[in-house]
C-alpha cells in the first residue's frame, strides 16, 4: 500500500512523541493510538499502519535472536548479552533458540544485522568457493 508523505511524516512524529529517555513509553504509545483512532484524522489508517511498521522495526532493534546448535551455558549467555550491549550501546532483550542444523557455533540476529558464525555457514561458504 502506497503511503502519502504527510501520513509518513505524521507517523514519524507520533513515534518520536512516544519515546521517553531513549525508550518507547508504553503509556504514551497507547494514548497516541487511542487519540488517533478516536479523532480519525485524514489518512489515519495509513498513519497507524506506518506507525505500526516503525514500532515493529524498533522492537526488532531492541532484541536479539541467538541460535546455537546446543544449549548455551549461563556464562556464555551473559557474555553474549554484555558483548551485544557494548556493541549497540544499549541493553538488548535476548531470545535463545537451539538449532541442531547449525552443527556448531552461533548465529545472532539484531534487527537487520546478522552474524553467522555457525559451522553450517562456514561449510556452505567453503562449498561455494570450491565450486
Amino acid at each position: 500500500m502506497k503511503i502519502s508523505k504527510e501520513a509518513r511524516r505524521t507517523s514519524r512524529q507520533l513515534f518520536r512523541a512516544c519515546i521517553a529517555d531513549g525508550k518507547l513509553d508504553e503509556t504514551r504509545l497507547r494514548s497516541v493510538v487511542k487519540l488517533v483512532s478516536e479523532k480519525k484524522p485524514r489518512g489515519y489508517l495509513a498513519v497507524l499502519g506506518n506507525f505500526a511498521r516503525l514500532l515493529r522495526a524498533d522492537v526488532e532493534r531492541q532484541s536479539a535472536i541467538v541460535e546455537s546448535a546446543s544449549e548455551l551455558s549461563p556464562d556464555m549467555r551473559y557474555q553474549l548479552n554484555a558483548g551485544l550491549a557494548k556493541k549497540y550501546g544499549r541493553e538488548l532483550t535476548l531470545q535463545f533458540h537451539e538449532n541442531p542444523e547449525l552443527l556448531g557455533g552461533i548465529r545472532v540476529k539484531v534487527g537487520s544485522d546478522v552474524w553467522d558464525g555457525s559451522v553450517k555457514a562456514r561449510l556452505e561458504n567453503l562449498k561455494n568457493l570450491l565450486g
